[in-house]
């Protein structure tokens, strides 16, 4: 499950270090280009809101072997694309099809231990972060050295070698809900009127990934410009740079199984808000943007298994949906920090995706203090079926 989550996931953000050249290839403006990777997120969130409910719905892996499928014809018409109108649909396909982590997540959590929960949970989460990062890296090598395209076949490839390793090795898990799909899709709306906690952690959620998708998404335009003149492989470095506060992040799971999730998350969330200031004074160096990268990929990543780590332990019959909520808007937040980040880089530059990263950040952590000091550790009883 650990290295499936890392290889699927990494489809949302192989274009990321490859939008420079993309823009090059169609002819099109930075901003146009940056919107690939909204587009991407926005699929992303789609899929979960259409497709994740499923997984309480139907046998779990039935319905993860059907959607390889979809995310290689996705994966190939990237790789084809025309002219940036036909990438654009294509990065939003490969969005809404590339959702398959977020149904091996809650089978984790549901076979999990309630007391290795967090564990458990941070271990094949820190599959699904090191996919993130290292996507860029390998990304950006391969559009350095055989063009952008090339990335989208290999990635097709790996998809179509992974769906035949899951055929055999992955275990079967069957439904609980028995009601229709629409009565499924009703239930969300239940499970956000009922269950307030979900909706602040949620949000809480989306601010902290904003501030990732606005890093991420404009790096590669920074290292492009003086004083870096830098291509898409070194943005795709910073990657492994990052998969350092993955590894990290992974250990903030453990922590949360002690019931210390509220001071946890206000040192994580804090974190993200000093990597900012610290891109504030490193508009022109490499050694500040390592240290604000380790720092950004650390809060965010170790944010976001603690809020997963709660809402898995809210009511455990509805993880599947209950994990939609939280990601749809969660990916939402992402879309919408890498979208106001790519204008602000239009507009001011870098010194515009800073302020963008601290406004988020800075939402966040205000957030979490004023109304999430009740909850110390997830638990159970939080929630009422």
């Amino acid at each position: 499950m650990t290295i499936a989550t890392g290889m699927v996931v990494a489809n949302l953000y192989y274009n990321q270090p490859l939008l420079g050249k993309i823009a090059v290839t169609f002819g099109v403006s930075e901003a146009s280009a940056g919107s690939l990777a909204m587009l991407t997120q926005i699929g992303y969130a789609v899929g979960m809101l259409f497709i994740i409910p499923l997984g309480d719905m139907l046998r779990r892996k039935r319905l993860i072997m059907i959607d390889f499928a979809a995310i290689i014809i996705a994966l190939l018409l990237a790789a084809v694309a025309v002219n940036i109108q036909s990438l654009m649909v294509a990065s939003f396909l490969i969005g809404a099809t590339s959702v398959i982590p977020q149904l091996l997540v809650p089978m984790a959590a549901h076979l999990a231990k309630p007391e290795a929960r967090g564990r458990t949970v941070g271990f094949v989460m820190s599959g699904l972060l090191i996919g993130i990062l290292l996507s860029r890296t390998v990304s950006g090598f391969v559009g350095a050295h055989l063009g952008w395209r090339a990335m989208f076949y290999i990635a097709a490839g790996m998809m179509a070698a992974l769906w035949a390793a899951l055929y055999f090795l992955l275990p079967e898990v069957h439904p609980d809900f028995k009601g229709n799909y629409k009565n499924l899709m009703k239930s969300l709306i239940h499970l956000i009127k009922e269950q307030p906690m979900l909706r602040l952690v949620s949000l809480r959620g989306a601010l902290c990934y904003a501030t990732f998708g606005a890093f991420w998404t404009t790096l590669v335009f920074l290292l492009q410009e003086p004083p870096f003149n830098m291509g898409s492989d070194a943005a795709g470095l910073f990657g492994l740079v990052g998969a350092a506060g993955a590894l990290g992040a992974s250990y903030m799971g453990r922590l949360n199984d002690k019931g210390n999730a509220y001071t946890v998350t206000t040192v994580t969330i804090a974190l993200i808000l000093l990597s900012y200031v610290v891109f504030g004074f490193s508009g022109s160096s490499i050694v500040g943007l390592v240290i604000g990268v380790i720092l950004l990929d650390l809060g965010v990543q170790a944010t976001h298994i603690s809020n997963q780590t709660f809402i898995f332990s809210l009511i455990p019959e509805a993880r599947n949906r209950l994990n939609t909520v939280y990601m749809v808007t969660y990916f939402a937040g992402g879309a919408s920090g890498t979208f106001i980040a790519s204008q602000a880089w239009h507009l001011w530059k870098w010194n515009g995706v800073v302020a963008v990263g601290l406004v988020f950040s800075g939402l966040a952590l205000l957030l979490h203090l004023l109304f999430m000091r009740h909850v110390n550790s997830p638990a159970p009883s939080v929630a009422k079926p």
